[in-house]
């Protein structure tokens, strides 16, 4: 693994860690964000040990699409939970009153832990 991977993965680590803090502390708009970046460290990590590197978050989506889940080398569940995920991140940065509940969050964070461990799984860490 490179060191640029291990780096997302610590990230990933580093903010679902702050995902769960900000959720004790009734930021659930901002929880749901740190808890989709959590996944977009991941895939990032994965898609650049594939040696593919996209710039913007939907480059990241759909490469993650291309070379995972149509060659069948990961469930698509994963590429639903980022995307899911990403537009709760969305709802949460931009929306005035947002509709994120604490159980959205809670659901959140669980996935972003699965997602963490299947990367680490899949890239041998």
């Amino acid at each position: 693994m490179t060191e640029e991977s291990a780096g997302l993965l610590d990230k990933a680590v580093r903010a679902i860690r702050a995902a769960e803090s900000l959720r004790r502390d009734g930021n659930l708009d901002f929880a749901a964000g740190r808890a989709y970046y959590a996944m977009l460290y991941v895939a990032r990590a994965l898609l650049g040990e594939a040696g593919v590197r996209p710039r913007k978050h939907g480059g990241v989506h759909t490469a993650f699409g291309e070379q995972f889940v149509k060659s069948g080398k990961l469930d698509a569940k994963y590429h639903r939970m980022l995307l899911d995920a990403y537009d709760r991140r969305l709802e949460g940065d931009y929306g005035i009153s947002t509709a994120i509940t604490e159980d959205d969050v809670d659901g959140m964070v669980r996935q972003a832990k699965e997602y963490l461990e299947m990367g680490r799984q899949n890239l041998g860490s």
